[in-house]
């Protein structure tokens, strides 16, 4: 590998998984680098862009996202964001994802993953510091897998079309208008789009949207205000698009990470 792996946090002799709590500001960028071990990348409080390669994983609240070890990856800040993360051993998690992934957040895996950062080292000697490393590693098998998840097409034009769109969501340009601009056929850019990203550019459309509609309310807009910014004309479009993803309305979503969010703030 042409870059060196970051290991400073990776788990030393006897410590099956290692912590670490950070406190980022709003705008903050965490430049691109790898861990020698895997890593679980959680925020308590505020979302998290990931990115790798062409790929773009969000997470607010009640999300997280898996990182094998190796991985090369960014992180950028939209808001002021809590981090916490854990560091596994190789190996500690059989058959774990071999890419990033977005994993759904029980209560529980929450509290989890507070305890264990809190401990700051589970130790392999220590009988109930191998008692929460099972309860996480069976949580972690357990966590389902969120859409949270967008990739970038390599081909200039097709990317072209996909950056103009991201700039420019709350004007809601159509696919043609997009490619005008550019400079490449519509029908150039859908088999692009499904060759290299796997999806329709309708379908990849959606997910920006949702991702960029999941930011802004975090950020405590409105969803009316989010759904005007995200392109759609009629708030009702993207309380569906939500509600068929994460299974709420967004009213529902971020009154439930308010609840929490007061339940776990120290008095």
């Amino acid at each position: 590998m042409r870059h060196s792996v970051l290991k400073q946090y990776d788990p030393k002799a006897s410590v099956s998984i290692s912590t670490l709590a950070y406190e980022y500001p709003a705008g903050h960028n965490v430049p691109e680098h790898a861990h020698g071990s895997d890593q679980l990348v959680y925020a308590t409080r505020g979302v998290m862009e990931i990115s790798a390669g062409q790929s773009l994983w969000l997470t607010p609240p009640h999300l997280a996202v898996w990182i094998p070890a190796r991985t090369r990856h960014r992180i950028r800040m939209p808001g002021a964001v809590s981090m916490r993360t854990l560091y596994l051993r190789r190996g500690l998690l059989p058959r774990a994802p071999e890419i990033c992934t977005v994993l759904h957040i029980s209560p529980l895996f929450r509290e989890l993953v507070v305890e264990a950062v809190r401990i700051g080292q589970l130790r392999t000697t220590n009988h109930l510091h191998c008692a929460l490393r099972d309860l996480i590693l069976s949580q972690l098998r357990n966590a389902s897998p969120a859409p949270m998840f967008v990739k970038l097409p390599a081909d200039s034009r097709a990317l072209g079309v996909a950056e103009a769109f991201i700039a420019n969501q709350a004007d809601a340009p159509s696919l043609d208008a997009l490619c005008r601009r550019v400079g490449v056929s519509v029908r150039t850019v859908q088999r692009i789009f499904r060759k290299e990203v796997g999806t329709s550019f309708e379908f990849w459309r959606r997910q920006v949207r949702l991702m960029k509609g999941i930011e802004l309310l975090v950020a405590g807009r409105s969803v009316k205000t989010v759904a005007a910014e995200v392109g759609y004309r009629q708030s009702s479009a993207f309380v569906e698009l939500f509600r068929q993803t994460l299974g709420k309305t967004p009213r529902a979503w971020v009154t439930a990470l308010e609840a929490r969010d007061k339940r776990t703030r120290p008095k």
